[in-house]
């Protein structure tokens, strides 16, 4: 798991190296402070001192880091003390300033190093989606995909940030303050190990509690996204229902599903402040109490000596400085082991996408070029559950050549979708094979297979944007004269025309600001752009009026003769002109004819007929929107 979330580190290694080495850096200058204020507390108790011996201390060897270096002052405070006194001070200074300096430094490249992570890992993400074949996404469930490439990247993000600073920090300042505390007194420093080691046990005790309780509720995150995200889509049908209450209480549900889950884990870790500031407030009583002993009867009494000897006010200034270092250092790490524990499952989230490959890949040295726009089914099975026994299409068996237009005819769930999802390669049949311009699709290259063969899906999809822009997802490089020469073909420069700003029109998401009708013929223009050698339109002209509908077909015929135009439709008015039509039910291909043969031959296909004609002479047909 650690090393493909590493790969996505890539040019911000360097960020993250530097963050390590002056965050290390940081910790030297911290740990020096205290043993210092130290040397200069004992330096200053030493000048105006009195000896064991009650006779008043007039000289006073300098010592730098514990040192001697050989200089001595005498008298109370004179101009030699004071030298040193600002000699200190002035050491005090500047490694306060490079300490802070290297601080800032850190923070910095820290934080460039984990944003940029982040981004990486989030177009590591999104390019890994993009090539996921219907059956990858259908597996994972969009609201969930999104969860992944918006919240659980926010939680790694934010636990590389900890790692790679405070994860650092951590231990160093751990291990530096315990071997300076050593330098002083290595009998309190034993009581400080100690202390800590008692406090790391206790909190390791409470992320492997919570951690149960995060793996639960990053689902109930991906259910809580999956009712956002249907109840905004269809905000239009809640309304005209008015079903708001109803919406908003199943948000409710599972917004408070969410709170109790993370209201317990968030008990569990709140335990963390009240045990260390327990803990570190003992351990500072501890140390004054100790050292004040030691001060008091060290000089004379052979037990301390052999606890570490006498201290001074100074030693004992550094000890407690030493004591909240070594806590708050565990501290830290304790705050990191809660991120870890909370990050952990949104990384292996992560993961799960990251290592899963495409059930759709393009074969090494695939076809880049089909032939024609010839097509056959070859005794096809397919099932979305890959289980033989609930196949949603079952031998199929069907020979379209190019340039045929082909209808569609079948009642809801017969495989009409199906059918033809499995021509330009969305689904990979189960058994047997579908071959375009006389090769098997799976031995194309998937891009080159795609742009030969246009959809208009069922819902039709726009984009934010201009209509232009959204043209253009059929042909990149199209020149604006082939923008409209494509929209007069699918009917839609008439009302693009009318639009104040013509071609450059904004589209709303999803293309909430034009009417159905118009919706589907900007994704018909969008297909025909691409001047494909196979044309899918899946039930894309219901929402226009029959008109319009035989305008369209009457276009395509004229100006895309050598394209295979397959159409679904519910209409039979849609395709009765067609070449042939193929009548679809129960997943399987019931009768394939023409209009006449199959008045003759099929039921299912003359009882569509023989409705749509009595309601349209009694002036009950369907009167699509415009």
């Amino acid at each position: 798991m650690i090393g493909k979330l590493a790969k996505s580190v890539r040019e911000y290694k360097l960020p993250s190296i530097l963050s390590v080495v002056f965050v290390a850096l940081e910790v030297v200058l911290e740990v020096f402070l205290p043993f210092i204020c130290s040397d200069l507390l004992n330096f200053i108790e030493g000048v105006n001192g009195v000896g064991a011996d009650g006779i008043e201390t007039r000289v006073h060897r300098f010592t730098v880091f514990g040192i001697d270096t050989g200089a001595s002052v005498s008298g109370a405070l004179d101009s030699g003390a004071i030298g040193y006194i600002f000699a200190y001070a002035g050491i005090l200074i500047v490694m306060a300033a490079l300490s802070l300096t290297c601080g800032l430094l850190s923070g910095m490249f820290c934080a460039r190093a984990s944003a940029g992570f982040a981004k990486n890992l989030r177009k590591d993400l999104y390019y890994k989606i993009q090539n996921f074949s219907f059956e990858n996404i259908d597996s994972f469930s969009t609201s969930s995909l999104v969860t992944r490439l918006t919240t659980d990247v926010t939680n790694v993000q934010n636990a590389y940030m900890m790692i790679i600073r405070i994860a650092v920090r951590s231990p160093l300042m751990f291990i530096a303050a315990l071997v300076m505390a050593f330098t002083k007194n290595w009998f309190l420093a034993l009581i400080f190990l100690a202390a800590a080691l008692v406090l790391l046990g206790a909190m390791a005790l409470i992320p492997k509690r919570a951690m149960p309780i995060f793996n639960r509720v990053f689902k109930k995150y991906d259910k809580m996204n999956l009712r956002i995200q249907e109840n905004v889509h269809a905000a239009r049908a809640v309304k005209a229902f008015v079903r708001e209450d109803y919406e908003i209480k199943k948000f409710d549900d599972s917004a408070t599903d969410v709170r109790k889950d993370f209201t317990k884990a968030e008990t569990l870790l709140a335990l963390t402040n009240p045990i260390v500031y327990f803990i570190m407030f003992v351990l500072i009583l501890t140390t004054c109490t100790l050292c004040t002993v030691f001060i008091v009867n060290g000089q004379n009494d052979p037990t301390y000596q052999t606890l570490g000897g006498r201290l001074n006010l100074g030693d004992l200034s550094a000890l407690v400085q030493y004591a909240i270092m070594i806590l708050m250092s565990m501290i830290m790490l304790v705050m990191v082991l809660v991120m870890i524990v909370m990050a952990a499952e949104s990384a292996r989230r992560i993961v799960t996408v990251l290592g899963t490959e495409s059930t759709l890949e393009s074969p090494e040295n695939g076809l880049t070029e089909v032939a024609d726009g010839s097509i056959e089914f070859d005794n096809v099975d397919f099932s979305y559950a890959g289980d033989d026994e609930k196949c949603a299409l079952t031998g199929a068996d069907l020979k379209i050549a190019s340039g045929e237009t082909i209808g569609v005819l079948g009642g809801t769930g017969s495989g009409k979708t199906t059918l033809v999802q499995l021509i330009p390669r969305l689904y990979d049949v189960t058994e047997g094979s579908v071959k375009v311009g006389g090769r098997d699709v799976r031995e194309y290259d998937l891009e080159c297979l795609r742009k030969n063969i246009a959809m208009v899906l069922q819902k039709n999809v726009l984009f934010s944007g201009t209509i232009k822009e959204n043209i253009r997802w059929g042909k990149q490089d199209a020149t604006d004269e082939e923008i409209v020469a494509a929209c007069k073909l699918a009917q839609a420069d008439e009302f693009i025309s009318q639009m104040p700003d013509g071609y450059d029109t904004y589209i709303e998401q999803g293309g909430t600001n034009v009417s159905g009708g118009q919706r589907q013929r900007l994704c018909i223009a969008r297909a025909l752009i691409a001047d494909p050698k196979i044309i899918i339109f899946d039930d894309s002209t219901s929402a226009v009026d029959t008109k319009t509908d035989a305008l369209i077909r009457k276009a395509m015929a004229e100006s895309l003769p050598h394209a295979t135009k397959i159409v679904i439709a519910q209409r039979v008015s849609s395709f009765e002109d067609a070449d042939r039509i193929i009548v679809m039910d129960g997943g399987r291909i019931s009768a394939v004819g023409t209009h006449e043969e199959l008045m003759k031959s099929s039921e299912i296909y003359r009882e569509a007929y023989e409705i749509q004609t009595k309601k349209s002479d009694d002036g009950e047909g369907e009167h699509a929107i415009s």
